[in-house]
């Protein structure tokens, strides 16, 4: 299947694929709220379009004609939904509460959750990118950081005795081993 194209992930989910049905609502979600959002709902009402939409999508997998334009038709729609949400609530309703006035971005938005990967993401390259350079260094420095990284730290008694080092050389060598990580990882 060709992961790059939007047509031939919608025709594997009209297939029955359910991998393809996920990665078709993972790609084309914040297609699909960026419309509803526009039309600026309340919360409960963004997210009931936003689930019709897909239902309805659902609904007609085997009546789209053109697969590459699915995502047309998800905006379309979306668009479709909304407006029929807001005519279907043109009564005003007094409010004093700020908060339903000006409601907070949702935690849980796909907005979110894409930042979220994309610092887990980062936080995971940084990792590997310390391991790589920690593995660069001497066997006498992975040993000392290794005891010194320990939960609980040991004393400098135990360390030295542990490592057959001088007490007095420990600070020395750690300060060298850190910075020549520090240098690895610049």
């Amino acid at each position: 299947m060709d992961i790059d194209s939007t047509g031939a992930l919608f025709q594997a989910a009209a297939k029955g694929d359910a991998t393809a049905w996920e990665a078709l609502v993972g790609r084309l979600s914040p297609l699909v709220w960026s419309v509803v959002r526009a039309h600026r709902l309340i919360d409960a009402d963004a997210h009931e379009v936003f689930q019709t939409t897909w239902f309805r999508l659902a609904d007609n997998l085997t009546r789209i004609k053109e697969p590459d334009k699915v995502g047309s038709w998800l905006a379309r729609t979306a668009r479709h939904e909304c407006l029929k949400v807001i005519r279907g609530s043109r009564r005003v309703v007094p409010t004093s509460d700020i908060d339903v006035l000006s409601p907070e971005a949702d935690e849980h938005s796909p907005e979110q959750a894409v930042l979220e990967a994309e610092e887990t993401a980062g936080r995971e390259a940084t990792l590997r990118g310390v391991w790589q350079a920690y593995e660069q260094l001497s066997d006498n420095c992975r040993r000392l950081l290794r005891v010194l990284m320990a939960s609980p730290p040991p004393s400098y008694a135990e360390i030295a005795a542990g490592l057959g080092m001088a007490i007095g050389s420990i600070g020395p060598t750690r300060g060298r081993c850190l910075g020549q990580l520090r240098r690895l990882l610049a």
